[in-house]
């Protein structure tokens, strides 16, 4: 669909935008502070999202703190991707009861709920990108997936103020919002002015905006709105060059400085459960004590757990080492071979939220200079 018309809305107009949906059966989720982190929850209002709030965040540092205006979408990213509603971290998969002496079998899921994503970035955009290719894009899919993706409105925020862990400049998903949206919107604040600058991506988008009859943006709004969006990319603080990233860790498979590089890592798997991109996961089966009900649970999993690796007779990756050069080869170098795009989009979690600060845009610098030297 060609972008012809930007639409302004004011804060406010953003109730609009949640009751509409609700009135046709959507749920809305957004950003929210809970446990003084902003993290993705059923919303009623915008008086639910982080009004003036942000985030500071460092290796194994994260904090809020007030902004100076009150902007909705003055923070980058939390804990929580948008992964745990398309991916749940628990999901029973069917459920088989013994009724007249057979097992019959029932689906017990709510894929069929519809969904509105409330202010995702670009890093996020790209995440559920490639999660859409890994569930749906080859021979094997991922039924239940593919019903809860075609179910989701998303309304995306274009990111004008990066974090100190963002690096998807260097990963080439951000800050500006290009695709995959059915709404993308810009906010502006200025000393007397804060609104939003409105795109629709879809039909379902254009739709909305005529029918709450917003009004067309006018130039100088848009015009404000493109210069924070243009700024963002002179704001970020890490930067990575990934071009070579692949054959890089691939030659140093075995160089020593694995040992250096994992030597803090506590296996905890901290990195795997807040990446928007990982998919491990396992299949419990389990029956009630009577042997009257059966369940297929399936849940997140961790290439850092040694029962993850384990096959008859041990763990194949024993050491804490194994284990941090797979997930870290993986998402920067063999998931190209696999799905022909990097695991990373440089949403900067697995740093924040590492106990021990471990940095793998850091650790990926010593890997090609230990190349250059050899």
């Amino acid at each position: 669909m060609k972008q012809e018309k930007s639409f302004y809305l004011a804060p406010y107009d953003l109730n609009k935008v949640f009751e509409y949906f609700k009135s046709r059966g959507y749920k809305v989720f957004g950003p929210t502070i809970r446990d003084e982190a902003i993290v993705y929850d059923e919303i009623a209002s915008v008086d639910d999202l982080p009004v003036g709030w942000m985030d500071e965040q460092a290796p194994g540092f994260y904090r809020l703190k007030k902004r100076n205006d009150k902007a909705f979408f003055g923070y980058v990213v939390g804990p929580h991707s948008w992964k745990k509603f398309l991916f749940p971290p628990v999901l029973t998969l069917f459920e088989a009861k013994r009724e007249n002496g057979k097992f019959k079998v029932y689906d017990v899921n709510t894929a069929n709920e519809k969904y509105v994503f409330v202010g995702v970035r670009a890093c996020e955009i790209s995440a559920i990108l490639i999660q859409d290719k890994i569930f749906g894009g080859g021979q094997y899919t991922d039924p239940n997936y593919i019903k809860r993706r075609g179910n989701v409105f998303l309304i995306a925020v274009n990111c004008t103020e990066p974090g100190n862990n963002c690096f998807c400049a260097s990963t080439g998903t951000g800050p500006r919002v290009v695709a995959g949206f059915d709404v993308l919107l810009t906010e502006v604040i200025r000393d007397d002015l804060h609104y939003f600058i409105g795109v629709p991506g879809s039909e379902k988008g254009e739709e909305m905006f005529v029918t709450l009859g917003f009004r067309e943006a006018e130039e100088f709004e848009i015009k404000e709105a493109e210069k924070d969006v243009n700024e963002a990319i002179n704001k970020f603080k890490r930067s990575v060059d990934l071009t070579d990233a692949v054959e890089v860790l691939q030659e140093n498979y075995e160089n020593p400085l694995w040992e250096k590089v994992s030597e803090k890592c506590l296996t905890c798997g901290n990195c795997t459960m807040v990446c928007p991109t990982c998919f491990c996961n396992t299949i419990e089966d389990v029956t009630d004590l009577a042997g009257q009900v059966a369940k297929r649970i399936r849940r997140w999993d961790s290439c850092f757990t040694m029962d993850f690796s384990y096959i008859h007779g041990g763990s194949v990756r024993y050491s804490v080492m194994s284990r941090y050069r797979q997930w870290m080869v993986h998402k920067l170098s063999t998931w190209k071979n696999q799905f022909g795009m990097l695991g990373c989009v440089g949403c900067g979690r697995c740093i924040t939220w590492c106990p021990v600060g471990i940095d793998i845009v850091e650790n990926l610098k010593l890997f090609k200079e230990s190349t250059v030297k050899l």
